[in-house]
């Protein structure tokens, strides 16, 4: 994600051992390139000082492909082409969720991590809302990306309204109420606010409908 960056030698021996580097450091470090160099050819590393990485032209790089479908994706949305949104966006986010090293933990790897959860946060949003236009058999597909988009960005009211639609659209309104409710209920003891406008006038729109069919059944 860095490959345009010329890296110099003590940042990368702060990002491998922080405070506990060994002794001899520069020469720790250049045992690891050796093995580096080979295990990346035909890529090469270049510099001394200050090392930058050189990829064979074609090199497929997962994030680079996830964040150019996702922008052909979100771009298809944006003119409601969703049959044309719905493959670049499931290839996105197929690439995201497996997150950036998962199984480390350092400073420099938060920036790269966020990124990435910000990339898998917009897909989870634009592959369930393709979704739920196309309807059918991928309203399924709608309702997991919803709660996925809860789950993992818990502030983020478009996943809401995504599921209350889902929800809505199935004959299950009063599901799609109790989603607002908790939405709502979050806000206010997290943050002291209420739901957006865009959400609540959603809600309203399916109580609305609730309130239709009462009457119906009273008529009758």
């Amino acid at each position: 994600m860095n490959r345009d960056k010329a890296v110099e030698r003590d940042e990368l021996i702060e990002a491998l051992w922080g405070e506990s580097s060994p002794a001899g450091p520069n020469t720790a470090l250049s045992a690891i390139l050796s093995k580096l160099r080979r295990a990346i050819e035909p890529a090469r590393l270049e510099g001394r000082s200050a090392l930058t990485i050189n990829l064979p032209e074609g090199t497929w790089i997962d994030f680079d492909a996830a964040s150019e479908a996702l922008h052909r994706a979100e771009a298809a949305a944006a003119q409601s082409r969703f049959v044309d949104a719905w493959s670049p966006a499931r290839v996105a986010l197929h690439i995201a969720r497996r997150g950036f090293l998962t199984e480390h933990d350092a400073p420099w790897i938060q920036p790269h991590r966020a990124r990435i959860h910000d990339l898998y946060g917009r897909a989870l949003d634009c592959y369930g809302r393709a979704c739920l236009e196309i309807g059918g058999a991928e309203l399924a597909g709608a309702e997991r990306s919803a709660r996925s988009l809860i789950r993992e960005a818990p502030f983020r009211e478009s996943g809401y309204r995504m599921l209350m639609e889902v929800l809505a659209g199935t004959g299950n309104a009063a599901e799609a109420l109790r989603v607002y409710n908790d939405l709502r209920v979050l806000l206010r003891e997290e943050l002291g606010v209420t739901p957006g406008g865009e959400t609540h006038s959603l809600y309203r729109a399916i109580l609305a409908t609730c309130d239709e069919r009462i009457e119906v059944a009273e008529a009758e």
